[in-house]
C-alpha cells in the first residue's frame, strides 16, 4: 500500500488500484457465471424446482446483504488501523469481525430452521413449489454461519490489500460447486441423484470448503489471528456504528427494490420480463464498478488511517476515473449492441424492442454509476455509512418511486420511463456522494 500519492505518478496509482481490483472484478465474475450454471442445472428438474430456488435466494439475498454491511464495517476499521501502522489492534478487530459474524450467522440460521414456511408464503410462494421450496431453503439456509463467514473473512483479507486470495478461493470453491451440483442433482450411474436437495447440498459443502480456506490464507496474511484468542468485546461497539448505517441501506435497498417491482409490474407483463431481461445483463457491467469501489475502501481507509487525508482525496479522483473509464466502455458496447440482448431470452419482439430501450438509456447511466459506486466504497472506507444510506433512502424510495409514478403512470412513457428513472437516480447520487467524499477529506468538518 503507498503511503504517499504525491511521491507517485498517474500510471503507478492506477495500477495500484487495478491491482486491488482486478481479482475482485473476476472473483465476482465467476460467482455469476456460477449462478448461471446451477439455473441451468435446476431448470433440467423442472419449473418448481426453478421457482423454489427463485424465490429461497431472494430471501437468502436479504442475509448476504446483512453480512455484506457487517463486511463494510470490518474493513473500514481494518484498513485505516493498517494505514495507521497498528497491526495489533487490526488484528483484534478482524477476530471480534469473524466472532460477530458466527453469532449472525446463527441467528439467522435460527430464523431459518422456525420460520421457512412462513417466510417462503409470504413471498407468495404457490402451494406445490412451497414443500420443494421448504426443503432447498434450509438445507441451504440452516447454516447461514457458513455464508456470513465467507463474507466476513474475505473482507478480512481485501481491507489488509489482498484481493487475489478471495479471488482464488472464489475460483475453487465456484469449480467444486459445479462438479457437486452436476454429481449431487443427475446422480451417476445407477443412482439418480437428489434433485433439487442435491443443489442445496452442493451450495452448502462449497461454501464450507470456501470458509476453510479463506481463514487457511487468513492465517498466512499480516492480520492472522485465531479464534481461540477469545472475544474482543471493546470493538464491538465501533464495528456495529460503521456497520449499523450499511445494514440499514442494503435492507432499505432490497425493500425498495421489491416495493420498486411491484410498480414495474404494473406496466405489464411485457415491460416487466424486459426490464429483467435487461436486468440480468446490467447484473455483469456492475463487476468492474463493484470491484474498483472495494479497492477505494481499502485504499481510502489506509490513507486516512494513515491521516492523510488530502491523498485520500486524490487517490478517490484516480479511482474514480478508472470506474468510470471501465464503466463508459461498457455504456459503449450496451448503446452498439442492445438489439442483440433480448433475443437470447425471447422471441416476442415487443419485449425485444423494449430492452433495446432499456438498455440503450442504461448505456449513458454507466459513467455516473461508476462514480456512486466507487465513491461509496470511498467514503465507507473513511468511516462514513450514512452518506450512502441516505443517497440509496432517496433513490429508492424518493426518485424512484415518486418518477417511476410521473413517467410512467402519468405521462404514460412505459419502459422507458423506467429506465429513464434509473438514470436520474445515479445521476443525482454521484453528485450528492461527490459532494460528501469533497467535503469530507477537504475539511476539517463534514
Amino acid at each position: 500500500m503507498p503511503n504517499s500519492v504525491s511521491s507517485e505518478t498517474w500510471k503507478e496509482k492506477v495500477r495500484v488500484v487495478l491491482t486491488l481490483a482486478v481479482p475482485t472484478v473476476i472473483e465476482n465474475f465467476l460467482l455469476n457465471i456460477v449462478g448461471f450454471v446451477d439455473t441451468l442445472f435446476v431448470a433440467k428438474i423442472g419449473l418448481q424446482e426453478v421457482a423454489a430456488v427463485g424465490v429461497t435466494n431472494a430471501i437468502v439475498a436479504i442475509y448476504i446483504a446483512v453480512f455484506m454491511a457487517m463486511g463494510i464495517g470490518s474493513s473500514s476499521l481494518i484498513a485505516r488501523c493498517l494505514g495507521a501502522g497498528d497491526i495489533g489492534k487490526a488484528k483484534a478487530i478482524a477476530r471480534q469481525s469473524t466472532w460477530l459474524a458466527i453469532l449472525l450467522g446463527l441467528f439467522f440460521g435460527v430464523v431459518t430452521l422456525v420460520f421457512a414456511e412462513p417466510l417462503l408464503r409470504y413471498m407468495g410462494t404457490e402451494p406445490e413449489v412451497l414443500q420443494v421450496g421448504i426443503k432447498y431453503f434450509q438445507i441451504v439456509a440452516i447454516p447461514s454461519v457458513l455464508i456470513s463467514l465467507m463474507t466476513i473473512l474475505g473482507s478480512i483479507l481485501r481491507s489488509a490489500s489482498d484481493t487475489t486470495s478471495p479471488m482464488k478461493v472464489g475460483l475453487w470453491v465456484n469449480l467444486l460447486h459445479i462438479i457437486l451440483a452436476y454429481l449431487l442433482i443427475f446422480g451417476s450411474g445407477d443412482w439418480q441423484g437428489w434433485g433439487i436437495a442435491g443443489a442445496a447440498w452442493a451450495t452448502t459443502i462449497a461454501r464450507l470448503a470456501g470458509v476453510l480456506a479463506l481463514y487457511f490464507y487468513i492465517q498466512k496474511s499480516k492480520i492472522a489471528f485465531t479464534l481461540a484468542q477469545g472475544w474482543a468485546g471493546q470493538f464491538t461497539r465501533p464495528l456495529l456504528q460503521i456497520s449499523g448505517p450499511a445494514v440499514t441501506e442494503r435492507l432499505i435497498m432490497r425493500l425498495g427494490q421489491l416495493f420498486y417491482a411491484g410498480l414495474i409490474v404494473r406496466l405489464g407483463t411485457d415491460a416487466y420480463s424486459s426490464f429483467i431481461f435487461g436486468g440480468i445483463i446490467s447484473q455483469f457491467a456492475f463487476l468492474p464498478g463493484y470491484g474498483i469501489a472495494v479497492a477505494a475502501t481499502t485504499i481510502v481507509g489506509n490513507q486516512v488511517g494513515a491521516n492523510r487525508k488530502n491523498d485520500a482525496y486524490h487517490y478517490g479522483i484516480v479511482i474514480m476515473g478508472v470506474a468510470a473509464v471501465f464503466m463508459g466502455i461498457v455504456g459503449i458496447l450496451y448503446f452498439a449492441f442492445a438489439a442483440m440482448a433480448g433475443p437470447l431470452f425471447t422471441n416476442e419482439q415487443k419485449v425485444i424492442d423494449m430492452v433495446t430501450i432499456g438498455l440503450r438509456i442504461d448505456a449513458f447511466a454507466q459513467p455516473f454509476t461508476a462514480v456512486s459506486l466507487v465513491i461509496a466504497g470511498a467514503l465507507q472506507g473513511a468511516g462514513d455509512t450514512k452518506s450512502p444510506m441516505y443517497s440509496t433512502i432517496a433513490g429508492i424510495w424518493i426518485i424512484r418511486v415518486i418518477g417511476i409514478y410521473v413517467l410512467c403512470f402519468t405521462f404514460d412513457w412505459g419502459i422507458a420511463g423506467v429506465w429513464l428513472v434509473n438514470l436520474i437516480d445515479y445521476v443525482l447520487r454521484s453528485g450528492f456522494l461527490f459532494y460528501r467524499f469533497k467535503k469530507l477529506m477537504l475539511h476539517k468538518k463534514g
